[in-house]
Formats: C-alpha cells, structure tokens, sequence
C-alpha cells in the first residue's frame, strides 16, 4: 500500500476475496469504505497526514483476511437464502405448470399396456416424484424459518450459510433424481408415454432443465460458505 491509495488497496484486496452476489458485495465494499474514509477522516482532524491517517483508520479496522471471513459469510448466507426462497416457490410452480400442460395436451392418463396395470414400483416411483416438489419447498420453508430461530440463538452466518446450502443441495437432488427415476421408469414400462405430446416432453426437458440450475445454484451455496 503506498501515498493515499491505502484504503483504496485494502478494499481491493479485500474484494479480491469475496465471492457471492454482486450486489451484496457492492454493499458490504461500501459500507466498509464509508466506516474508512470516516476513521481517515478523523485522524486527519487529529493532526495526522493523509497516508498516516489512512493507516490508521485500516488497522484499526481490522486484517483483511478476519475482515474477509466475516464478510463472506455474510455474502454466502445471502446467496444460501434467495435460493431457499427460489426453491420455495420455482419447484412447485414448476410442478403445477406441468400438471396443467399435460392436462391440456393429454387429459387424463390413458390405460397402460393391455398385458397389465403397471408394477408396483413404477407406481411407487410415480407416488415419490408427485410428491417430491412439494417436499422440496417443505424443506425450503422449514430451513427458512429454522434459520430465523437458529440466528437468535447466536449461529454464526457462516453455520447458517452451510445448513442453507446442504438443505438446498438435499432437496434439489430429490427433485431431480425424482424427476430423472419417473422417466427411466416410464421408458422401461411404457415408453410409448414418452412421446405422446410434444408439448408435454418439451415441458418435461424444460423441467429437467430448471432443477439442473437450481443444483448449481445450490452447489453455490456449499461453495461461498466454504471459507
């Protein structure tokens, strides 16, 4: 760090080892500038020179590694909330709005094959894969409202980031091996299904496609609270 750009170097050095939403960060970069140039500020008023005050007001502010560490939980248990909250409401919505494209295009589900109903797994595997959306945003509302109680209770951020992203990861797998285990069933059982509506199939990949980001975004959670 050297001449006035010394709280310009700490913040960027600090930046440098932030991850997460961008416009958290922005935030966090900010305030941390206005709590320096207002230590830098007051030093001045002291007697010191620029540079020395700038010196000062970043000791006294902290080691930009600690000062790190408590900012990139933050950054991670904001990242690990708005997925919580998109889980909540994309999966089930996703959900019914296959309900209602395959109800258009298709109606009720015709008979399967005349050699017989379908096995009992295949049925146990459809029950799952109905329910899974809703266990999904179950898990969502339950990890919100946990981690409202679990913050009261002095959790750390980076503790709340890493419950947000293991509930997150957890239920987006569910979703998604539901999602893939009812279309490797219905393949195996009666893969005719698969192609009786073009919109319903494209519905489904959309489907498939939404839970893969969703477990990216989840992935994320894991990833920033990792610290």
């Amino acid at each position: 760090m050297a001449g006035a750009d010394v709280i310009d170097d700490y913040l960027t050095a600090l930046d440098r080892r932030l991850r997460g939403p961008e416009h958290v960060k922005e935030d966090l970069l900010a305030e941390a500038r206005d709590s320096l140039d207002d230590a830098a500020a007051a030093y001045r008023d002291g007697g010191l020179a620029a540079e020395d005050a700038q010196r000062r007001a970043v000791a006294d502010f902290g080691p930009v590694n600690r000062i790190a560490r408590d900012y990139q939980g933050l950054l991670a248990l904001a990242h690990g909330v708005r997925t919580l909250w998109t889980l909540l409401l994309v999966v089930p919505l996703a959900r019914v709005m296959w309900e209602l494209n395959r109800s258009f295009w298709i109606g009720s589900w015709p008979a399967f094959d005349p050699a017989g109903p379908p096995p009992d797994w295949y049925l146990l595997i459809a029950r799952a894969n109905d329910s899974a959306a809703w266990i999904v945003a179950g898990a969502a509302l339950g990890a919100l409202a946990s981690g409202r109680l679990l913050a009261r209770r002095g959790w750390s951020t980076v503790k709340l980031a890493r419950l947000s992203g293991l509930v997150a990861v957890g239920a987006v797998g569910v979703s998604l091996f539901g999602n893939v285990s009812i279309m490797i069933a219905t393949a195996l059982v009666d893969a005719a299904r698969l192609l009786m509506s073009p919109p319903v199939g494209l519905a489904s990949l959309v489907s498939l496609v939404i839970m893969l980001r969703l477990l990216v975004l989840a992935r994320r959670c894991v990833v920033f609270s990792t610290i």
